[in-house]
């Protein structure tokens, strides 16, 4: 009898440990309520918008390449299908004003040459060192992978967290980085009364301990589309990150029109092989 009170003492226990744990990490200040975003490129059938994409590129070009680079992406990139879908000689031309190092000639040196459609896309610095005397020992990161490197924090209960895998599972949810990025961008308010702020930094809604060095880099009305698309905070937000996912994984559309081709194969092969089961057992019959 004791053993089994034991037990149960320990499931009581265990349950109120998960529906509290989320209470406690946000009363410690760990856990930070992220909105979900809806996004054309979410879920299995999602796909980008080559105009946002566009859209995108033109904030990531004046509003963040004075600080942060996209190392992993080829000029290329940029008018090949399934991304923002510019016409090759723009991206020529786009290439044209970077500078690059290469190398070595005849004489065995190192040389500047205009930049092709073959090369990356230079980052801002030559190196973090460079980067890190500028900003006071800070580094801004590389955004070509930001969208893959951060996520969000679940907040449920312990015992609904397997649910809740399920169900992100079952929707193909993997747009965390992206909900959080945005939350970033769109998160910049003016800090509580009795919040105590360190010098140089900024408050941050999203950010974890909620300061940040990185000051605003959006502001309304700052850039003016050609599509005529309102240039609000949120929608700039939205177009960069979008223009960001897709730099981390630029193949994604492709990626999901063949799974899609792959699990139609499947289930049309699933149901020959069924027909050519029962055919032949019934002559066996």
């Amino acid at each position: 009898m004791t053993t089994r009170t034991s037990r149960i003492k320990r499931i009581v226990l265990l349950a109120l440990a998960g529906a509290t744990l989320p209470l406690l990490a946000h009363a410690a200040g760990e856990a930070i309520h992220i909105d979900r975003q809806k996004w054309s490129f979410a879920g299995p059938f999602g796909r980008f918008d080559p105009n946002q994409l566009q859209r995108g590129f033109q904030v990531y070009k004046d509003a963040c390449a004075q600080c942060h680079g996209i190392s992993r992406l080829d000029f290329r990139n940029l008018a090949q299908p399934g991304g923002p879908g510019f016409k090759e000689d723009s991206v020529k031309g786009l290439a044209a004003t970077y500078e690059v190092q290469d190398g070595p000639n005849d004489e065995g040196k190192m040389f500047k040459r205009p930049a092709r459609l073959s090369d990356k896309i230079p980052p801002p610095y030559a190196n973090e060192q460079e980067a890190r005397s500028i900003h006071n020992g800070a580094y801004p990161p590389d955004l070509s992978l930001i969208t893959k490197a951060r996520s969000i924090e679940y907040q449920g209960s312990l015992f609904a967290h397997p649910f809740h895998l399920l169900k992100d599972m079952a929707i193909g949810y993997q747009e965390a980085g992206a909900d959080y990025v945005h939350a970033l961008l769109t998160g910049y308010a003016d800090a509580p009364k009795d919040f105590k702020m360190s010098d140089g930094m900024q408050y941050n809604k999203a950010f974890p301990g909620h300061q940040i060095s990185m000051p605003p880099p959006l502001t309304e009305g700052a850039i003016k589309f050609q599509d005529g698309t309102p240039n609000t905070v949120d929608q700039m937000a939205r177009d960069v990150v979008a223009f960001l996912h897709w730099a981390g994984d630029p193949k994604q559309d492709e990626r999901k029109r063949m799974g899609l081709l792959v699990v139609l194969y499947l289930l049309i092969t699933a149901v020959l092989l069924y027909f050519a089961k029962k055919r032949i057992w019934a002559k066996a019959h």
